[in-house]
């Protein structure tokens, strides 16, 4: 190397200093530290000399590219509004779901009765909102069981490999060739009828998605090279997993969650409107859909609005997964 060759510090240029032969031909580098105006540049967020800019997120900045789509905006309000009505549902109606008046019954949408009244005389609006809390409590079981489930073999079939990975997907592989509201069916005929039984038997036909989607992650980050560091640092294979594998393995699996959310409230709702949930006089989304259909002719509403509730609702948790993943490319 010339005597005249520049090396490059952290923070400026230093002439190379020739080596000293009593050293043993080592070169001497002379770095200087940052000074105390330039480190204050950096935390500002301002352009150093010397350096590049360093900007710090806020949250409305990570909340920009959310914002600036009004149809992820609509759709996740109209998902927070469905959530709020479903735990607190006396504070967007304050009829009774249950009390019958026959003087009103088959009374048409008003603004005394948004959805209109039922044959009972019951009304409509009120019994879609209180019918969301069934629904969500098993949409949100069903979901978490198949999380839970679906995580842990994803990560046991991903980290172990070999002959167990194998045999966990060919199982996970035969639940997926099965179609999801016959495999429900099967299991909530054998379960019994009711709100627990139908999220159990939902919750078994998504689980092999999250078991995939798991497995696949698992296997990207296992062999990153800062999980090659961690190790080689000394970290346990259980810290390494929990520190980096899980964490850096959650945004795809959040974003099926959300998906799979309206899959469940479909499968949910074609069960009750079978007759397989919760039973009478409760009031949930395919029970509603169900109970009108013999009076599709005079009275259409009833079936018709809270066909379109529960579409609505599932078009809207469709739009916020598909939003989520696209910002996360």
């Amino acid at each position: 190397m010339s005597e005249n060759t520049l090396i490059r510090g952290p923070e400026q240029v230093a002439p190379a200093v020739p080596p000293d032969p009593a050293a043993g031909g080592v070169v001497s580098v002379a770095v200087s530290e940052p000074t105390q105006a330039g480190a204050a540049d950096v935390r500002s967020g301002e352009r150093h000399p010397e350096g590049e800019r360093v900007r710090r997120f806020g949250p409305l900045e990570a909340a920009g590219p959310f914002l600036r789509r009004p149809g992820f905006v609509l759709a996740a309000l109209f998902v927070v509004f469905v959530l709020v009505s479903g735990l607190l549902p006396g504070l967007f109606t304050s009829y009774d779901p249950t009390a019958t008046a026959p003087a009103e019954k088959l009374r048409g949408p008003s603004l005394d009765h948004l959805f209109g009244t039922d044959e009972l005389g019951r009304d409509l609006f009120s019994r879609v909102l209180h019918g969301s809390t069934l629904t969500i409590k098993a949409t949100g079981g069903a979901v978490l069981i198949a999380v839970v489930v679906g995580l842990a073999l994803g990560v046991v079939a991903g980290f172990l490999g070999g002959w167990i990975d194998s045999l966990l997907m060919r199982t996970v592989d035969v639940a997926l060739a099965l179609p999801l509201l016959l495999l429900a069916l099967a299991i909530v005929t054998a379960l019994g009828f009711g709100t627990l039984p139908v999220a159990i038997a939902v919750s078994v036909g998504i689980m092999p998605g999250f078991a995939r989607t798991t497995r696949a992650e698992v296997f990207r980050v296992k062999g990153q090279a800062y999980v090659e560091a961690a190790r080689t640092g000394g970290a346990s294979w259980i810290r390494v997993m929990w520190r980096h594998i899980l964490p850096n393995s959650w945004g795809p699996v959040m974003v099926l969650a959300i998906l799979d959310f309206g899959t469940a409230v479909l499968s949910i709702s074609s069960l009750s409107f079978l007759g397989f949930g919760a039973a009478p006089p409760a009031a949930e989304w395919g029970t509603l859909i169900s109970g009108g259909r013999n009076y599709l002719i005079t009275s259409p509403w009833l079936s018709l609005l809270p066909g379109l509730f529960v579409a609505l609702v599932v078009f809207s948790l469709n739009h916020v997964a598909r939003t989520l993943e696209e910002v996360q490319r």
